[in-house]
């Protein structure tokens, strides 16, 4: 154990987790690499939780971080900000949705909260639709809709939860029905669920969950949800903090996948937008955004420096077509790791969209999940020179493939062979 490990165990909580049976700690990056304090050098293929979407240390965002603290670090939404309107405006326009304001946090977990609370106050309810298997953050609102046992430490809450079918394809009682069929009877059981409940402020979904192990349902199931949430009042959250600015590839947003009907009420972001800086955010019509009665501010939502950062990340985003980027080697990646894993009876399934794609572990020869397994490859990926992530509703059996969105196809198939190596060692 490390003097840095056994310092943080002397301080942190027990429940915050570390990756590796010896942590690792990162010193610096650049591109789609990282370096230890040992001098190591890794290929990312996680990106700090999705979070460094464009590159580590991309000189457009560093230069932009630098420039801003040189003239003002902080100001707070007290006063005008010109980069905060600046990255509201193009979000805005963005997003797809008519008429939409647009209000900054310093996180996804914050976002998500901000968003209940915009839903609840708009409806006048604290019923709250979720889905089965989803992630929407830490807080004590968000974890009281997290459909993920693991991480959902307390059934308090000051919501009422119900959870809908639908999240994840592969598993549950719809498993085996067509895609169609699969569709109709998550309807269906909407339609049940709306009829035994008062009053719902809203649904809140990810269009692929991201904790869940990458699962997402058939296209068009939102814009199904949707005609039943329209004709009963309730507002369609879509949770886009892992989902959003081009990571699926098809799609600037997951929920566009859904479109038949649509944007959504309402829309929350964060991670990849900062490219590392603490940003996050909801986007909403005028008319709920602007329901709530009393004054709210954000000490640090939307500070001058991350919004530099955020807009210089945002512009070299869509200059660069790195949707299209994730879309091409996106698609290449996980062809190629679906030869390399086909004769591995530890593979269940490869599943994604773009460069967000997973790999679900399971016992051979049965549907078990296999957390052990995933946690040994996760070590012989990081001796190999990858880093992963994992995570799924059942054990954390999944691992989590999702690079920056810069990754070229040469470090696309490097990484599809140290992982190759990786299930063989683990194996």
């Amino acid at each position: 154990m490390t003097g840095l490990h056994e310092r943080h165990l002397a301080v942190s909580p027990e429940w915050l987790a570390l990756y590796y049976r010896h942590p690792l700690e990162l010193t610096h990056g650049e591109g789609r690499h990282v370096w230890d304090a040992d001098g190591n050098c890794y290929l990312d293929f996680f990106g700090g939780i999705l979070t460094t979407m464009t590159a580590h240390a991309l000189p457009e965002v560093t230069k932009a971080v630098a420039e801003q603290a040189g003239r003002i670090i902080h100001s707070s939404t007290l006063y005008l900000n010109r980069p905060m309107v600046e990255m509201a405006e193009r979000i805005a326009t963005l997003s797809g949705i008519p008429d939409a304001r647009v209000f900054f946090t310093t996180s996804g977990t914050e976002a998500n909260d901000t968003a209940l609370l915009l839903a609840t106050a708009y409806r006048r309810s604290n019923q709250i639709l979720a889905m089965r298997n989803s992630y929407h953050g830490r807080s004590f609102s968000t974890v009281s809709i997290t459909g993920n046992q693991a991480w959902s430490p307390t059934s308090l809450s000051p919501l009422q939860t119900l959870y809908v079918h639908g999240g994840v394809r592969s598993r549950g009682p719809y498993a085996e029905l067509s895609d169609e069929r699969f569709i109709q009877a998550c309807v269906a059981d909407l339609e049940d669920l709306l009829g035994h409940t008062r009053r719902p402020a809203a649904l809140i979904a990810e269009p692929v969950q991201g904790v869940g192990g990458f699962t997402s349902p058939p296209d068009g199931l939102f814009a199904a949800f949707r005609e039943v949430l329209d004709r009963h009042g309730v507002l369609w959250i879509s949770d886009e903090v892992q989902t959003g600015w081009g990571r699926t590839g098809d799609h600037f947003w997951g929920w566009q996948a859904h479109a038949e009907h649509g944007p959504p009420d309402i829309l929350t972001f964060a991670k990849g937008i900062g490219n590392g800086m603490s940003v996050g955010g909801v986007v909403a019509r005028a008319e709920v955004m602007n329901c709530l009665d009393a004054n709210s501010i954000s000490t640090f939502g939307g500070s001058p420096i991350t919004m530099a950062a955020s807009l210089a990340n945002l512009s070299y985003l869509l200059e660069h077509d790195l949707q299209g980027n994730a879309r091409r080697v996106g698609g290449l990646l996980i062809e190629r790791l679906r030869g390399v894993t086909a004769a591995s009876p530890a593979v269940r399934e490869v599943r994604g969209r773009g460069l967000m794609i997973g790999i679900e572990l399971v016992k051979p020869g049965t549907d078990e999940a296999d957390p052990e397994a995933a946690a040994a490859v996760l070590e012989a990926a990081r001796a190999g020179g990858l880093l992963l992530g994992k995570g799924g509703g059942h054990n954390t059996s999944v691992l989590r493939i999702a690079p920056p969105l810069t990754l070229t196809v040469a470090e696309a198939e490097e990484g599809a062979a140290i992982l190759a190596d990786a299930l063989h060692a683990a194996g």
